[in-house]
Parts: C-alpha cells; structure tokens; sequence
C-alpha cells in the first residue's frame, strides 16, 4: 500500500468540517476590513524567496523544497505567501490601484522541516497584507484585524507580543554593536551562526540552538537603538493600541524568520501551549528589493493546522447532519425522493436517501448512524394515497403529512 509522505496530512471529513467553519468566520472578517482575496501559483523562480526571503535564512538555507524543471530552471515550492503576493503585485501593475491595497490568502506552503505537533511539511497559512502606506496606523490596523479574527473565533487565551527592529539607517549602527557582542564568543556558535557572522548577524539572534541562545541571552537590544523615525513610528504604534485597550508586551527577542522584516514586528501566542500561531510585522524594503518602486507593507500570517487545533479547544464543532433522510424503494418511490430531496436542497436543507438499493431495515440502519434529524417513508401506498408519516428522530413523535415538497419544507422550518 502507498502511504503519504511524512510531514503531510489527509484531511478527513470528520475534521475539514472544523476548517470550514474556521475559514467562514476568517473570510468575513477580512471582508469588513475590505481585504481583497488572492491566489498565486505553488511555485516560483526560487530566486524570489532567495531575494525576498533571504538568503541567511533557515527557511532559504535549509528547508526550501527546489528542483530543477525540465528546461533546466530552478522551482520552488512557496514556503511563505509574502514573497509570492509582492512578485504579482508587482508583476501586474497593482501600484496603480487605490492605495493602500490590502489583499489576503489562504494557501498551502511547503517547508521541508522537522516533523512536531502543528507543524508539518505541507501546511496551509491565512495571511493579510497592506502594501502602500508608511503610516503607523496601517500597523494599528493589522493588529487590530487580528484581535478581530480571535474575537470572532472565540479564542480568549491569546497574549500579544511586539517588538520593532528598526530600518536599515538605524540597523547598521546596531549591527556593529551586535557583532562587536557576538565575535568575542564567535568559537562557541553553531557553524550556521558562523555562517551569518558576516552576512547578517541579526539573523544569530533567531537561532533555536540551545547553545547559541544561551551565548545571546544578555546580547543587545536593537529596540534600544533605534532611529527617531523608527522610535517615533513604534511609540505611535503602542500610543494607539493602549488608546484601544489592546493589551502587549515588549519582548526584544522577536526578530521574526524572515529578512525582509523592518520597524514594527509582532507575535501572538497561545498561553496554553506557549506557542505562536499568528506573528507578522513591516517590510518596507520587500518591494524594491523584488524589483518594483519603493513600496512600504505590513502583514501577518496564521498557520492554519494549529490555529485549528486552539479553535477546537474553546468552541463546539459539531458537524452538520441531516435534516432529513428520505427512505424509499422502487422505481415510483424513488423518483418521488429524488424530486422532494432536490427541492429540499435548494431551500437550503441537508437532505439524504438511499442510493444503494438497500432495503428498508438498511436503510434506516444509515439513517441513525448519519443521525438524521426527521424520517420520511416513501413506499407504494405512500405514492397511491399522497400521505406519508414524518418522524423526529430525537422525540420520536410522528405526523402525517402530505407528499408535497412545500410542506415538507414548512414541516422542517417550524
């Protein structure tokens, strides 16, 4: 037997259901914010993730899914929505549009990664980008969007983390100090670590070694170096979330995985698990760097599987069952059960019968393993008199009631 390859996952019906609830509550949201839906391909040049996402990366250096195609170019299977968004952005003259634009995702990613709970190799990200604007209130809306999304999942437990990690003017001066911090001790690094030295130390800071977090512990704080554009840009951003009684802490260690972040980044975490399942911030650079004018943005992502997993933890997620299940047997019979379950769909009942020729006692066998909610037999001297007997499945009180699809429907409304 061939069975799926480690890291990925079948999503059964007994648990799609949940995602479909989750997205339902997910895509309204969005769509009060105005955020606009878009969808691009599952792989690229890799060389945008090599200039979007950066090359000192653990994402570029060690977890990117590329191969050659068959006129010799190299593919990458997305890890991450942002780059993508901003090469079609760009690719299709979307700066021409109002600005900002705000656009969201829902799409599969690929990451070739240690296997652990909530985290796999195909996974599904729902992201929001606001790409066009500079502002400190673009950040507040970000942030606010998301408070909204666990608001309407009823996910109370969730802790707001921010951090800024500045621009490149203020970024450079920091740079410096870190690596002034950093060389005295450089033996004692991982050899990625070691690699990143030159390149980009900043990136050392984000290193999951538990050897080279004990070597950063007491390193310095990019927040304490900030620019005064940066400075003032974070303070307005903290002013107006205390304004709206969003509640934050400063956590200095959040330097986020990716190269392109600048200014404002943050991270939601679950206090149950200790874990983040939704974290995003600024990157005002990705644009240009990508090959369009010089463009600020701001976004987050949410990994679908875990936020799933603490959706599941605070609501009921029961699945839909059947309105009703329609019992018949024979040509005449059948037919009538046809046109009354067709009729019942389109009013938007959930509607089930017999597609297996089963008999009657097998049928109703299905019926209470599918849990239908009422029971309608259609048999000969049903289709001869008009008359058939609906049954509540949980009271078991029965009526007569006449085979006509408008009843029926009343009957199932009231």
């Amino acid at each position: 037997m061939i069975q799926k390859l480690k890291g990925t996952k079948d999503l059964l019906p007994d648990q799609s259901y949940k995602w479909q609830i989750l997205e339902k509550k997910l895509n309204k949201v969005l769509e009060n914010y105005n955020f606009k839906e878009i969808r691009v391909p599952v792989f690229e040049y890799t060389e945008l993730f090599q200039r979007g996402v950066g090359e000192t990366t653990d994402v570029v250096q060690k977890e990117m899914y590329t191969f050659e195609d068959k006129g010799g170019r190299s593919i990458t299977l997305r890890p991450e929505g942002t780059a993508g968004v901003i090469r079609a952005y760009i690719e299709n003259g979307m700066s021409s549009l109002p600005s900002p634009t705000k656009l969201w995702y829902n799409m599969g990613m690929y990451r070739y990664e240690n296997v652990q709970k909530g985290r796999l190799r195909e996974f599904h990200q729902i992201g929001a980008e606001i790409i066009g604007t500079e502002s400190y209130l673009a950040d507040v809306e970000i942030i606010l969007l998301a408070n909204s999304i666990f608001d309407a999942l009823n996910i109370p437990k969730i802790k707001l983390n921010l951090n800024s990690i500045g621009c490149p003017k203020c970024r450079e001066k920091y740079q410096k100090i870190l690596k002034e911090f950093i060389g005295k001790n450089l033996n004692n690094y991982c050899d990625t670590c070691k690699s990143r030295f030159e390149k980009n130390p900043m990136r050392i800071l984000d290193c999951k070694e538990s050897k080279c977090k004990e070597l950063n512990a007491n390193a310095p704080k990019m927040i304490d170096y900030l620019c005064d554009d940066c400075k003032e840009h974070f303070e307005n951003v903290k002013r107006m979330l205390r304004e709206f009684c969003i509640d934050f802490k400063i956590d200095t260690n959040i330097v986020r995985g990716l190269d392109y972040y600048t200014k404002t980044v943050f991270e939601y975490i679950d206090e149950n698990t200790g874990l983040a399942i939704l974290a995003g911030g600024r990157y005002d650079g990705l644009v240009n760097q990508l090959g369009g004018q010089s463009t600020p943005a701001i976004g987050f992502a949410t990994g679908v599987e875990r936020l799933v997993e603490v959706f599941e933890q605070y609501n009921n997620l029961d699945d839909k069952i059947p309105d009703l299940y329609i019992l018949s047997s024979g040509m005449e019979e059948n037919k009538k059960a046809i046109e009354i379950s067709e009729y019942l769909r389109k009013q938007n009942h959930i509607v089930e019968k017999d597609l297996c020729d089963r008999s009657f006692n097998a049928q109703m066998k299905y019926a209470n393993k599918v849990r239908a909610k009422n029971l309608l037999v259609i048999g000969e001297n049903e289709i001869k008199t008009g008359l058939a007997k609906i049954k509540n499945m949980t009271t078991g009180d029965e009526k007569e009631i006449k085979l006509d699809c408008s009843q029926i429907h009343n009957y199932l409304m009231a």
